[in-house]
């Protein structure tokens, strides 16, 4: 209910683009995830290069809703987003691609039934971890939530209000179930479980996932974004690499 705050010279058309990217982006990505024992509304052979593609879209809209309301914390707080996506994407790749090489395959579906002896979290640990820590990159959320940080006045979103403010605070939460739901079939199994039917299995997975990166919101501090570029590159990148060599290794 609160109205809407204008600053001077702002782009209005591109806020609301911005705005408006987070939450589309994150039902997008959401398309291709297979629910339970059910296939996903779009099962498309390239469905974690669609998934990556979409959350690759986010950095787009951050950018956009800093940019375009023309205030100085609002755009630094993009910058941070774009400078948080070139170091955190990188390993993500590495990471969805080291599950694309264990299942052979690209699709969500395959990933699922390749992991019927042994769940790719326990094969793939590295990228698994990779993940987890990508999941919170592509939210802007816990220790990577300096995009609209605090010591920016809410950074990129610091000039949204009213409706603005909260589609675009709908898209950040989206975008981290949305990510927490992928963890399911990409590393935990899909709806594989005893006794329990395969979608409250994926339901249960789903909700351990999502209870663990707010809970890290609540005990990690925000990173500064050049120690977690040095991090990510000195780090994280050959440690992927290292996991996707083992497992390219493994598959042959």
């Amino acid at each position: 209910v609160r109205q809407r705050r204008a600053t001077l010279a702002a782009d209005r058309l591109l806020r609301r683009a911005g705005v408006l990217v987070l939450p589309v982006a994150a039902v997008l990505a959401a398309a291709v995830l297979p629910l339970g024992g059910a296939p996903a509304a779009s099962d498309t052979p390239i469905g974690i290069v669609w998934f990556n593609a979409m959350e690759v879209a986010v950095w787009a809209g951050v950018w956009l809703a800093g940019w375009s309301v023309n205030s100085a914390y609002s755009l630094v707080g993009g910058y941070r987003m774009i400078a948080q996506g070139l170091a955190y994407e990188l390993p993500h790749m590495f990471a969805l691609i080291t599950v694309g090489v264990g299942a052979q395959s690209l699709r969500f579906g395959d990933a699922v039934a390749a992991q019927h002896d042994l769940w790719f979290a326990v094969q793939m640990p590295v990228a698994f971890a990779v993940y987890l820590l990508s999941a919170l990159a592509m939210a802007f959320w816990g220790p990577l939530s300096s995009p609209v940080g605090g010591d920016l006045a809410g950074g990129a979103a610091a000039e949204l209000t009213g409706a603005d403010r909260l589609v675009f605070l709908a898209g950040r939460y989206a975008m981290l179930a949305v990510a927490a739901s992928a963890a399911v079939p990409l590393f935990l199994g899909g709806g594989a479980g005893p006794l329990l039917p395969a979608w409250l299995w994926t339901l249960l997975k789903t909700l351990a996932v999502l209870a663990a990166l707010v809970w890290t919101a609540h005990r990690a501090p925000v990173l500064r974004m050049d120690r977690f570029m040095a991090f990510a590159w000195t780090v994280l990148i050959p440690a992927t690499l290292l996991q996707l060599l083992v497992t390219g290794l493994v598959a042959l």
